[in-house]
């Protein structure tokens, strides 16, 4: 499409993240606002984003667009936005910052990290009265989750301290082995999802952020010094809200993001030197990677001293083992632990059918099997005004833990089919529905 006159078309990197489509119109329902967007292609449509209020500062659009969602604190301006029935975050911020974080949210995706959708940004804003305005990048609203300070608002929040700090170094070990310094790591610049109990974090603000071919361990080391600060401070805001709990300390939680981060990050690095006849080792440190929920693609192994020590280190490590086996059996899309708990559902159940016919199922007939028969069945009997509580998967996980506390209550197996009956009159129906979980004007102002 080509670009009138009227509009300099903003200079865009090409090539190292993927395809762009850059556009420029003057909507005919806001006047001659002129605007170009530099959007990510897709398989998926996308909607038609010209016809927004581009010429109007982002904290003046028209409440016609505005749609409440739950929301961290922001240094820049952010709204959402329903448009053609799907949620959009918008965030108003100078055009190099938009550019940078464009670049970053790219890249981070394309290595596979939890980062929110990409959809594009907009560039070469101008008022009605002819000034200048800032750019604005739109990502696709993360369904399912929830920011910090919302998520400890709501009940169960007491047994998530530790697990918020897990997820949190996670998702920090993994921007700095794809060589990125992300400068403002903070409880605030994630989005959570729940993941069979646990958490799971999803980064959403990179504008800080700076792309390297590798960290050093000073940057490394800075970077999670900014950290520590950072949740320091939105650990001491949920204690004066009376959100944290008595018995939780602050301090020992910063702590613990440090040890949790050096042991993380040792497991996934260091170098083992092992003799050619403690081959084992190789392979207990790689099922050790995969109970931590990485795989290796590719390992180095050196020979030393002629051949009696080999080096081993992995070389690409990638989160994601058992969602990505769970993906290749059942076709169900989940988080890390999620995937993990319902492989072990699969597998207990194939060794319940292995008793019932005398032989050991194939893993691929057994995950047919407990699929069609245990976990579809349950996720079609949740009603459909109750669907959007929580995502398939955590559903199924909250109905196998109601069966183990109603079958430990009755002294015998309750069934799955009366657990789930239970699970949805006494415990579905009083959660919030997370997928996009509008809030109060009133919840707006406290978050």
């Amino acid at each position: 499409m080509a670009v009138p006159r009227s509009v300099t078309a903003p200079s865009f990197p090409t090539g190292a993240f993927g395809t762009e489509l850059l556009t420029a119109h003057g909507p005919e329902r806001y006047g001659d606002a002129m605007v170009a967007l530099r959007l990510k292609t897709s398989i998926e449509p996308q909607p038609d984003f010209l016809g927004l209020p581009w010429s109007t500062p982002l904290d003046a659009w028209p409440d016609e667009f505005a749609v409440r969602l739950p929301r961290g604190r922001h240094r820049h301006i952010v709204r959402f936005i329903e448009h053609e029935e799907r949620y959009f975050a918008l965030k108003e911020l100078p055009p190099a910052l938009a550019n940078r974080e464009f670049e970053l949210l790219s890249y981070l995706k394309e290595e596979g990290l939890p980062v929110v959708d990409l959809v594009g940004v907009a560039h070469e804003r101008v008022s009605s009265d002819g000034e200048p305005l800032e750019s604005v990048l739109i990502t696709r609203h993360l369904t399912y989750s929830l920011p910090y300070l919302h998520l400890f608002a709501g009940a169960g929040a007491e047994n998530l301290h530790e697990s918020l700090i897990d997820s949190l170094t996670v998702l920090l070990v993994r921007v700095h082995l794809a060589g990125v310094f992300w400068g403002d790591c903070s409880l605030g610049n994630a989005l959570f999802r729940r993941d069979a109990g646990n958490l799971v974090a999803y980064l959403v603000d990179t504008e800080t952020g700076e792309r390297h071919a590798q960290l050093s361990d000073g940057q490394r080391q800075h970077d999670l010094a900014i950290a520590r600060d950072n949740m320091a401070g939105g650990l001491f805001e949920l204690e004066a809200m009376g959100k944290l709990g008595d018995a939780v300390d602050p301090v020992a939680l910063v702590d613990l993001l440090q040890i949790r981060y050096d042991e993380l990050w040792a497991e996934l690095t260091r170098t083992d030197f092992v003799r050619a006849d403690e081959q084992w080792r190789v392979r207990d440190r790689l099922n050790r990677l995969n109970q931590l929920g990485f795989d290796t693609a590719e390992v180095e192994l050196v020979e030393r001293d002629g051949a009696r020590v080999v080096m081993f280190r992995p070389a690409i490590v990638e989160e994601g083992h058992h969602k990505r086996k769970l993906l290749s059996l059942t076709g169900i899309e989940a988080e890390e632990n999620q995937a993990r708990r319902l492989l072990d559902a699969i597998h207990g159940f194939g060794a319940f059918l292995g008793e019932q016919t005398g032989r050991i199922l194939p893993e691929g007939v057994a995950a047919y099997r407990w699929l069609t028969e245990r976990y579809e069945p349950t996720i079609r009997a949740i009603p459909d005004e109750l669907r959007t509580k929580l995502v398939d998967a955590e559903i199924y996980h909250q109905v196998l833990d109601h069966l183990w506390f109603m079958s430990e209550a009755a002294g015998s197996d309750v069934g799955l089919p009366e657990a789930t009956s239970d699970y949805i009159a006494n415990v579905l129906t009083v959660l919030p529905a997370e997928r996009t979980l509008l809030t109060s004007d009133d919840e707006i102002e406290l978050i």
